[in-house]
Order: structure tokens, then C-alpha cells, then sequence
């Protein structure tokens, strides 16, 4: 008799887990309209949230469930890994749905914003100030990017580095990019000081010629042809440049000299691209063209390569670096997509 007030207890114990288990409360999958931000739904919450940190309020008023463009709208603009770090750590996310009633309703009239619409994001301060120009109608990861860019430096707030080369890689589309190729007596070297200027996006060392270049990819409206070749040249970053154009020879020349400039030929790409990097543990990670093009610089330089890293591919590193025998492969070649889902998969 004296045990069974144990096994009773334990029978309730054993019960209630069970019934737990049968009856545990389903957890509702994010609507795809919201991408993978984690995103606050009272406004005056966002607000107390923002006072306390001192972030802008990022709010989002979209359409929930919504057409193909509110859903593709989740499904790649707010899916991108970078762009959705950066809403969560550098500013408090905020959604209304444009489709609903209640609070949601009334903070969507009290910003004049209509029903049943399309994506719209506006940037906040905590007395409703705008940060940046309202953005509608631009449904791609650019003009979001470039938004939350203007709006920290108008908060005054610091833009993180990966944010910042996040921004200059979604412009660098094939069109707005340009080729330049120079040549040096050794190109692993070449790449990491040439990788390290502001405004080349990509970087890849090979041959034209019996010449080790490297050429990389620049975007003309963050830095000119001219200047380029002019930081190369105080880096000491080449000994002939191989030109594309009249104009670039024009530039060359005038900078380098005739002797050494040459006209472009065929190029044939390196077997060990981003050296440096390639014999580091930083190959594991994915990455952006651009923070590929930095890290190993800063690897190949003594520099520190963490400051052109997010804070998430820091913590992937960690746990890379904590947990060798997982077969790693080297991703940083990879689209940053594909590479991002491969090595998140495996934590």
C-alpha cells in the first residue's frame, strides 16, 4: 500500500507526457509572405523595442496571404540570409499585414498606407520619422539593401561591413560592372592587394599571355577606371596592365606608360583562385564574391578577416572549426545561396 501513492505519480507522470505528446500544440509555419525575418506584430512594441536599442523600426506592410509578387517578395527578397541578419540585428522588424483588421488596420491608416497592396517598407525612428524615401514598387534585394544602408547612416547608426558589401555586390549586376586586367610577377599576391580596393567586386588570377594577371570585375560608380589603376599603382600591385578599350589604353598609358601597356588577349583562369583563402579555414565558409575578394586579402596581408564576416557566418565558422571531422568542403566558389542552405544544413 505504501507504494502505490509512487506509482500513482509516476503513472500521472507518464500520462501527461503522453497526452502532451498526442495533443502538443502545432506549430504554425511563418507565412512565406514574411520570409525568415522574426518579425514583431505590435506596433507600440516595435516602438518600447526601439527606444530601449536605439535601432530604427523596419515595418513591413504586405499582404498576408498575398498575390505571387507579395510571395515572391518573402520567398527572395526576405529569404536572403544576409539581408535577414541585418533586418534582425540592426534594426527592429516590424510587420503589418495590409489585409487585416484591428491594429493592423489602424497602423496602416495612420501611415496612409492602402489595403490589399503590395510589398511597402518604411524606415522609422521612434517619433515616426522617416529614415529613408518610402520603398514601393522595387521588389528586388537592391533597393531594400540600399534603404537600410541610407537609413542607419542617416540614424547615425554603424552600418556592419558584410551589410555594406552586401550592397556593393547587388549592384554590381552585368551591366554596371567592368574588366580590368593587370599584370604582376605574381598573381596570389597581385589578387590579395588588388581584392582589397573599394569598388572591385570580384577578383581571379590566371594568365593572357606567358603573364600572370589578375582581372577583376569593378563597378564605375563606385570607383573609375583611372582611379583604379592609380590605387593598384600605390599598392604596387603591377607591372604591365592589359587594356579593353581605347579609352582604358588612353588611361593606362598616360598613368603607366606605353612599355607597359599592352592590349587584352584570352585569359585562362588559375587553378588556385583566392589563394590565400584557399589554404585557410575561411574556404568552408560561404560567402559574396566581394567578401571572398576582402577575406583573402586580409588573410594574405595579416589583416583581420572577421570584419568583412556577419556575425551568423562567424558562428557557422565557430562550429566549423569546433567540429573537424564532418568532411567540410571548401563553398566559397559556390553561388552564396546554394552555399549558405549546404553548410546550414549540416549543423
Amino acid at each position: 500500500m505504501k507504494n502505490i501513492p509512487l506509482k500513482f505519480a509516476l503513472f500521472l507522470f507518464a500520462f501527461s507526457v503522453l497526452l502532451a505528446f498526442k495533443h502538443k500544440e502545432e506549430v504554425i509555419p511563418q507565412p512565406e509572405e514574411l520570409g525568415s525575418v522574426q518579425w514583431l506584430r505590435d506596433y507600440d512594441q516595435a516602438i518600447a523595442t526601439a527606444k530601449k536599442t536605439s535601432k530604427p523600426v523596419l515595418i513591413l506592410f504586405q499582404e498576408v496571404p498575398g498575390c505571387s509578387t507579395c510571395r515572391g517578395y518573402g520567398n527572395n527578397v526576405l529569404s536572403h540570409p544576409l539581408i535577414v541578419e541585418a533586418i534582425e540585428t540592426s534594426f527592429v522588424p516590424l510587420a503589418i499585414h495590409n489585409n487585416k483588421g484591428g491594429k493592423d488596420k489602424k497602423v496602416l491608416r495612420s501611415f496612409g498606407e492602402p489595403s490589399w497592396n503590395n510589398p511597402v517598407v518604411r524606415i522609422i525612428d521612434t517619433e515616426r520619422n522617416s529614415l529613408t524615401a518610402r520603398i514601393n514598387g522595387k521588389y528586388d534585394q537592391s533597393s531594400l539593401v540600399n534603404g537600410m544602408v541610407a537609413a542607419l547612416e542617416k540614424a547615425n547608426r554603424p552600418v556592419p561591413g558584410y551589410l555594406q558589401l552586401l550592397k556593393e555586390d547587388l549592384s554590381a549586376g552585368p551591366q554596371s560592372t567592368q574588366q580590368a586586367t593587370f599584370g604582376m610577377y605574381c598573381f596570389w599576391s597581385g589578387e590579395a592587394k588588388l581584392g582589397s580596393i573599394p569598388g572591385v567586386v570580384a577578383s581571379e588570377p590566371g594568365f593572357m599571355g606567358n603573364s600572370e594577371v589578375v582581372s577583376v570585375k569593378y563597378n564605375p560608380e563606385i570607383i573609375s577606371y583611372e582611379e583604379l589603376v592609380t590605387t593598384a599603382s600605390e599598392q604596387k600591385a603591377f607591372d604591365r596592365i592589359f587594356t579593353y578599350s581605347k579609352e582604358q589604353k588612353k588611361v593606362a598609358e598616360s598613368l603607366a606608360g606605353s612599355s607597359k601597356t599592352k592590349n587584352a588577349g584570352q585569359f585562362r583562369a588559375d587553378s588556385q583562385p583566392k589563394y590565400y583563402l584557399l589554404h585557410s579555414p575561411y574556404r568552408l565558409l560561404p560567402m559574396l564574391p566581394n567578401q571572398a575578394s576582402r577575406v583573402n586579402t586580409a588573410v594574405g596581408l595579416g589583416g583581420d578577416p572577421t570584419a568583412y564576416l556577419s556575425p551568423n557566418q562567424l558562428k557557422m565558422l565557430a562550429f566549423i572549426r569546433a567540429n573537424p571531422g564532418k568532411g567540410w568542403q571548401k563553398v566559397y566558389e559556390k553561388p552564396f545561396a546554394v552555399a549558405w542552405e549546404e553548410v546550414q544544413n549540416r549543423f
